[in-house]
């Protein structure tokens, strides 16, 4: 089958691999409908997550159609249409009987390792490094989707793949960021990054009784479509001093949540900041440059809740602890549990509560994921997200 490949930093290519097969009873196989590139997908094209090989078959966000079926799998049948959440989980473990379906603690084959870089394994993702489990991902023909009846949720009606694919990852992602900031009516939320997950967590917080939800951004499209589509107020950081606006839209508290929906590639308008962590993340002195968790930081309210759900590698530099320790913050973060909120969110979108297709920008065959990938990295031809048809 066809599937795009990790082939070092930089570099991905679709090429010939062999197709996917039942290895454990539980498995199911997934004739691949729709897919995505993911902003963390990103990460790994940059060569800033280790435990990367080359020839791994990247993609964690997808659904597609059952071709297959393993023994023990009661809930899925061949021709069954399915989105699949990106965390791999066994359904049976403490975490995820709690519902922390991403820290599942069977699903990663490669705990050991994880353990050495994470202090603790969690669950194992699809497309997302050998720390997470080395599974094959979505941006495929066909993808192995284990534990088949604890992950895919199965759409029975007519919503087309572009309304649910986002069911994967981002829209619960988005919402579950928003759901950590524990929203009552009059709150002000601010948002760093208005890329799609930043998009849901600003449709999400409106949802969830926010009053007033802040984009912070320097792309203007990327900004234009959080006030158009969902309302938002809006600050581009490159000609506006962020925390000045902050503080006036807030008469002086500041937002009552802030949320990083950037994570470990995030850009900063002040030339020296910016090439400070750039320079030490080039040369492998930290993993991450965290200037959106910073200014998250400084930015909350005192007590305020700070919801990280942009993703991080490894190790950052200058980190405001004083900051958050004598203003009693809160810091809430996660991969999504993404299980936990497909049925809810499923219905939101059937109720036309949501319509997540509005941050699809780009539609491309798979062949074209090459291309794909360079255009949303670079941010050509004001790309937000990419959606691939194998």
């Amino acid at each position: 089958m066809r599937a795009n490949c990790w082939l070092g930093r930089g570099e991905v290519d679709v090429v010939q691999v062999p197709d996917p097969k039942i290895l454990n009873n539980r498995d199911a196989v997934v004739r691949v409908t729709s897919t995505a590139i993911c902003g963390s997908d990103l990460h790994l094209y940059n060569g800033f997550v280790p435990t990367m090989k080359k020839g791994d078959v990247l993609g964690h966000e997808f659904m597609g159609e059952v071709v297959e079926v393993g023994r023990e799998v009661r809930k899925l049948r061949v021709g069954d249409r399915v989105v699949v959440p990106f965390p791999i989980a066994c359904g049976q473990c403490n975490t995820c009987l709690a519902g922390d379906y991403s820290l599942c603690e069977n699903s990663n084959p490669n705990a050991a390792l994880a353990e050495k870089i994470l202090g603790h394994p969690v669950a194992g993702i699809f497309g997302y490094s050998h720390m997470l489990g080395g599974y094959p991902g979505g941006q495929a023909e066909y993808a192995r989707v284990p534990f088949a009846d604890v992950g895919p949720i199965k759409i029975e009606d007519d919503l087309p793949d572009e309304q649910v694919l986002f069911l994967s990852d981002i829209l619960p992602t988005g919402y579950m960021g928003a759901e950590f900031c524990d929203i009552t009516p009059g709150d002000v939320i601010a948002v760093w990054g208005a890329g799609p997950v930043g998009q849901f967590a600003i449709a999400s917080a409106y949802l969830l009784g926010a009053e007033r939800v802040v984009a912070i951004d320097r792309f203007p499209n990327r900004l234009a479509m959080a006030a158009d589509r969902s309302g938002a107020d809006t600050i581009n950081y490159e000609d506006t001093d962020v925390r000045e606006s902050l503080l006036e839209m807030t008469g002086g508290r500041g937002p009552d949540a802030c949320i990083d929906a950037v994570g470990l590639e995030a850009h900063h308008a002040a030339p020296a900041a910016y090439s400070y962590d750039r320079a030490k993340q080039m040369a492998r002195l930290e993993t991450d440059r965290p200037f959106a968790l910073r200014e998250a930081i400084r930015n909350c309210r005192n007590g305020g809740i700070v919801s990280v759900i942009g993703v991080y590698g490894g190790l950052v530099d200058k980190f405001p602890m004083g900051s958050f320790m004598n203003r009693g913050l809160t810091m809430r973060t996660g991969q999504c549990h993404v299980q936990r909120y497909l049925r809810p969110l499923l219905d939101r979108i059937r109720a036309k509560q949501i319509d997540p297709s509005f941050v699809i920008t780009h539609r491309l065959s798979l062949d074209e994921a090459p291309d794909g990938y360079s255009i949303f990295r670079d941010k050509e031809e004001e790309c937000v997200k990419v959606v691939l048809a194998p």
